[in-house]
């Protein structure tokens, strides 16, 4: 288990990201699934650094797991902003000509399908987004 906490401000951002990523290589995992994991968790990282905090700078908690049975990478990400579940959001109309697109939503579309599973829940006061990646051939 790895646990990392710091403030949410973009400047934060790469060591967190790159931290996710580190493990992810020791778990076998292959460059190009490390760099969709790694978008995934900017995804997240962005959305907590824009919006969890509107009256002020917070933190952003990341711890990662190895689980074995099943064997998978678990990244939880926890702030104490504004409570969000962004599971509560539909999935945009990416077939829809981009003048009448909605802003916004892409990300998070974005992390539905880069990840294996994506679980969000409130838990004292502290938005919990779990994302979990299984190792290659481990589905």
């Amino acid at each position: 288990m790895f646990s990392i906490q710091l403030t949410a401000k973009i400047e934060n951002m790469e060591v967190l990201v790159q931290s996710v990523s580190s493990i992810a290589g020791k778990m076998g995992f292959t460059a190009k699934r490390i760099r969709e994991i790694e978008l995934a968790v900017e995804e997240a990282l962005v959305n907590i650094i824009n919006y969890a905090y509107p009256c002020g700078v917070g933190d952003i908690k990341i711890t990662c797991i190895q689980e074995d049975s099943p064997r998978a990478f678990v990244i939880e990400i926890e702030d104490t902003g504004v409570a969000f579940d962004l599971l509560s959001l539909k999935d945009p109309d990416i077939s829809a000509d981009l003048s009448e697109r909605q802003i916004g939503g892409l990300g998070i579309f974005l992390i539905r399908k880069l990840m294996n599973d994506v679980q969000y829940r409130r838990k004292n006061n502290r938005n919990v987004l779990t994302l979990v990646a299984y190792p290659p051939n481990e589905t």
